[in-house]
Formats: C-alpha cells, sequence, structure tokens
C-alpha cells in the first residue's frame, strides 16, 4: 500500500484554498462535497478559503446561476475571504498569458476541427475521457488551412503528490496528447484559465473533486511553463447516482437547496468518512460546523474516486437512475 503524501501544510507556510464552481446549475450534492472539503481543509490549517466562479465557458453559463449558487452556500454556512473572481471578466488577462506562451514557442495553431479528430481511426482516449491529439497540425497548418484554435505541445513527465490519492505519474505526449489553450470558438480553454486565476489569487492548495483528476498534470505542465507557483492537489471521491453515473444536471441530481442544510452537510461528512454523530443531522448549521472544524481529518476521506452518493442526498432511487439512463441511451 502507497504511504500518503507528506501533509501539504509542511511545505507552504500559508495555506489559500479555493471553491471554483461552473454556473451550469444549481448545486447538488458532489459540488457540496468539494466546497464543505475545500472549506474544512482551508480553516483546519488556519488558511483563507477563496470563491471563483468558473464561467469562462460563457456559453454553459446559465443566467443567474452563480448568484443562487453563492446565496446556497451562505445559507449552508460557508463564509469565503475576499470578493468572488468571476472568470468572464478576465479575457484580457488569460490573453496576455497566451501571448507569453507564443512567445516562448509552447503553443502552436490548430486547423483541426471536433468532427476530423472524432474520425481519425484508434484514437486514444486519455483519463479524462476526450481524444488524444494526434499530432496533425504540431509541425505546421495544412496548406491552405487556417487556424481555429491553440494547443500546447504536451512532453516530459509530471510527477505530483495527490493528498487523498497519493503518488501520482503522467506522460504527457502519451497520456494526454497536445491540449488545447484557446477553442476554435474564441474562448480561453478551462487549463489557461484556472492556472493562470489560481497564481493571481495565491492558491497553495486544491482540494477538489476527482472528476478533475485527469486535469491535474496538464495544469502543472502550464504552471511550469508560465513559471507559475505550483499547489498542493488533493482530489476527493466523485459523488455518483444510483445508477453509477456523476451526480449532475443531465443525470437529474438534487438540487442541495431541497435538503434540510444541517443534513446535507452531515451527509457530506460521512460521505467524506469524518463519521459524523447520528444526531449531528438535527442540529443547527453552527453546530454542525463547529462539530466539522474539530474533527475534520483529511486522512479519513476514502481514497478512491468515486462513491456512490446516498439516495436521499444524490435525488433518484436505483430503479428511477436505471430508467433515466436507459432512456438516456435511446
Amino acid at each position: 500500500m502507497r504511504e500518503r503524501p507528506a501533509p501539504a501544510d509542511s511545505i507552504h507556510p500559508l495555506y489559500v484554498g479555493r471553491f471554483a464552481p461552473t454556473p451550469s446549475g444549481p448545486l447538488h450534492f458532489g459540488s457540496l462535497i468539494a466546497a464543505l472539503g475545500s472549506a474544512l481543509e482551508a480553516r483546519c490549517h488556519g488558511g483563507r478559503w477563496l470563491v471563483r466562479i468558473e464561467d469562462v465557458d460563457t456559453p454553459r453559463a446559465a443566467p443567474g446561476v452563480a448568484e443562487a449558487m453563492l446565496a446556497t452556500l451562505q445559507r449552508f454556512g460557508f463564509e469565503w475571504d475576499g470578493e468572488v473572481l468571476w472568470q468572464s471578466r478576465r479575457a484580457e488577462v488569460y490573453a496576455g498569458a497566451l501571448e507569453r506562451l507564443k512567445a516562448g514557442g509552447h503553443v502552436f495553431p490548430c486547423a483541426c476541427s471536433r468532427r476530423e479528430l472524432a474520425e481519425v481511426p484508434d484514437s486514444t482516449l486519455v483519463r479524462d475521457g476526450s481524444r488524444r491529439y494526434p499530432g496533425t497540425c504540431r509541425n505546421g497548418l495544412p496548406p491552405g488551412a487556417g487556424p481555429r484554435a491553440w494547443r500546447v505541445r504536451a512532453g516530459g513527465v509530471v510527477r505530483f503528490a495527490d493528498a487523498v490519492q497519493g503518488w501520482q505519474e503522467e506522460e504527457l505526449a502519451r497520456d494526454v496528447g497536445d491540449y488545447v489553450v484557446f477553442r476554435a470558438d474564441g474562448i480561453f480553454a478551462y487549463q489557461l484559465a484556472v492556472v493562470v486565476d489560481d497564481a493571481e489569487q495565491g492558491v497553495t492548495h486544491v482540494v477538489r473533486g476527482a472528476d478533475l483528476f485527469g486535469s491535474t498534470a496538464r495544469q502543472i505542465h502550464l504552471q511550469t511553463l508560465l513559471g507559475l507557483p505550483v499547489p498542493a492537489y488533493a482530489h476527493l471521491p466523485v459523488a455518483l447516482s444510483a445508477a453509477g453515473e456523476k451526480l449532475s444536471k443531465q443525470t437529474l441530481a438534487r438540487a442541495v437547496d431541497e435538503g434540510p442544510p444541517p443534513s446535507m452537510l452531515a451527509a457530506g461528512l460521512g460521505f467524506l468518512g469524518q463519521n459524523p454523530p447520528e444526531g449531528l443531522s438535527g442540529a443547527s448549521v453552527k453546530e454542525v460546523w463547529a462539530w466539522a472544524r474539530d474533527n475534520w481529518n483529511l486522512g479519513r476521506v476514502p481514497r478512491v474516486l468515486q462513491l456512490v452518493a446516498p439516495t436521499r442526498v444524490a435525488g433518484l432511487t436505483t430503479e428511477e437512475a436505471g430508467l433515466i439512463t436507459r432512456r438516456q441511451r435511446l
């Protein structure tokens, strides 16, 4: 069995954590897990906890959802430090980072469409489910083709110690391939925006869901290319529905607002392996937070990438989830 990495606070004298949701739908139990784990880890280290709205992908951002998310966090007793950062207002900052990558020769223009890439025979799926780029435009655009996107030249091996999942190693060219930092639709990619924002906000520790586990090596690679500090990482298990699907708007995950905050928070603590007492779900929000701060231990979080969430917080029974899944596949 692999040993857990040394505590991240032994590396960073000041702890700065963050919660960075995408406003595509209301907060569900999976979102609550990421917020709860990141906030408690920051507070238990005497650190700051920031909130950032990751709405750089503007077509996915539904009107009013971000504001509703912030209101839900407050209702559940979350308290963040400083002002909320909005990615949709920071295009100029991301453009500056892209120019630095261009000046360093780290990126190249790409003319490939998604359809063309999908039609590449025997293309390899990478960790996050996307297809590895075959290198079509790496050495120059095809004759007559114009640039649609910008990709980073992937190379080298990225190694990092995840405080929950253990030691990780990824060979970028083999496991990921050249990745996009500026999309064909004129939007800066999440990978670029997040590393720029983490550096500017002074984030030292990233505690988030394991659905973003596959992005970590690319982000560390970008941080290195841009000369930015590399934070410590901890990836919490992703909450699954009874059908084994990640909780999301598409899988009809129940909004956490539909349940009493103390009960939902207590369920989140249980999901994260903290073993809260049975009566905690009937306590006040303030009492739940007091217990959580006194008893939080990242070492108790299950070392798995995903776990099935309790039906009462996920939103569907096994039979209901299975029916939805079958309908979606038709």
